[in-house]
């Protein structure tokens, strides 16, 4: 079997993503690309993650043939590769059907800057339109909707967040999920104070040299 700490990791990882309340059931899905030898290696559809083994995870080109694994791959496969197959520096994609954030996906409305963390992710967290799931469309869609930021909102629909490994990836679907719950009840209350361009390029810039600022939760 090959790649297998890839594989312990997206079976880690999808584990996590229920401990972490990112979403629940069989939602979402993660996936891991191994640049060097252009392939794929992806959760697999309709098993819940804490019965996921290394060897449900399917190894995939990225034109689609399944290279190794008896288990279908998720059915938005073509969400996580359009990103390997058009960037140059993105080795992972999380999908998630985090609460607070999809509650902002239905509204298809775009996340505002009220706290820094948001940085991570980009200067807002936009929202792209409802495309149904599965589809070659909800991939192109989300690609375009991305831009140079590390996640967004998929309308009607859940998250997705992007990176250079896994855990970058899922530090950026967490910020998401955490920026979405201040939102929230920032708005429940009153009117969110936002921060300025000028902020949020400070902010951002600081991400860029201080690695640890990018993990959820850490100063």
């Amino acid at each position: 079997m090959k790649y297998l700490e890839e594989r312990k990791q997206l079976v880690a990882y999808g584990k996590k993503m229920l401990d972490e309340r990112l979403t629940t059931g069989t939602g979402g899905n993660l996936s891991i690309y191994i640049r060097e030898d252009n392939v794929m290696l992806i959760t697999p559809s309709g098993i819940p993650y804490n019965e996921t083994i290394e060897e449900d995870i399917v190894l995939m080109t990225l034109e689609g043939e399944v290279l190794e694994g008896e288990r279908n791959p998720s059915s938005e496969y073509d969400m996580h590769r359009v990103f390997y197959q058009k960037t140059e520096h993105v080795n992972s994609v999380v999908h998630t059907h985090s609460e607070f954030a999809t509650v902002f996906a239905c509204l298809q409305e775009d996340i505002l800057p009220l706290h820094y963390i948001i940085g991570s992710v980009g200067n807002r967290i936009r929202c792209c339109r409802y495309e149904t799931f599965g589809t070659a469309k909800l991939a192109d869609v989300a690609f375009e909707a991305m831009q140079e930021d590390k996640g967004i909102l998929l309308g009607n629909h859940g998250t997705l967040a992007i990176g250079e490994d896994l855990a970058s990836a899922f530090s950026v679907a967490k910020d998401i999920e955490f920026i979405a719950k201040l939102y929230y009840r920032a708005r429940s209350i009153g009117t969110p104070v936002l921060l300025d361009d000028s902020q949020l390029d400070e902010v951002i810039e600081k991400f860029g040299t201080y690695g640890q600022l990018r993990i959820h939760g850490q100063k």
